[in-house]
């Protein structure tokens, strides 16, 4: 017997994707923006109703589209979870740096993770991205690196 789902709970579950503080999107698999939360918003100036079914690559022509597409074939064929971090790469999309305390940043160090995500069926229709700001470590071990 399935579990019932709760409303309340995807409230709550909704709620927590708007407010933590890191980036998440949800693409399906031609890469159309089907979730961006407030993370995003913030810090790309727009708005989930700007963003919302369109191509992540016409939003953020800075990404490499050969790389990233081939990161999440590998999600897609896998079933698993990969990533990609500051070190190998500073950024997927280019954010400013509103950090006060690390403000010597032109620009948002970022690592990423991307989640298959499975429809009932078991196949992989859509694809989470979750971006986290690694720019205070980038600052500290680039410090680091100068002493």
């Amino acid at each position: 017997m399935p579990a019932q789902i709760d409303i309340k709970e995807v409230h709550w579950l909704l709620d927590i994707v708007q407010c933590i503080d890191v980036g998440v999107i949800v693409l399906d698999r031609q890469y159309r923006v089907e979730v961006w939360n407030s993370f995003m918003e913030n810090h790309s100036g727009l708005g989930p109703d700007e963003v919302h079914g369109k191509e992540l690559f016409a939003l953020f022509p800075e990404i490499d589209a050969a790389w990233f597409k081939r990161k999440v074939d590998t999600v897609v064929q896998l079933g698993t979870r990969a990533f990609s971090l500051w070190e190998q790469r500073p950024y997927l999309m280019h954010f400013k740096n509103y950090q006060p305390i690390t403000g010597q940043e032109d620009f948002m160090y970022q690592n990423i993770t991307l989640l298959p995500l499975a429809a009932s069926s078991g196949t992989v229709e859509h694809l989470c991205v979750v971006i986290y700001d690694m720019t205070a470590a980038a600052t500290h071990k680039k410090q680091l690196g100068r002493r």
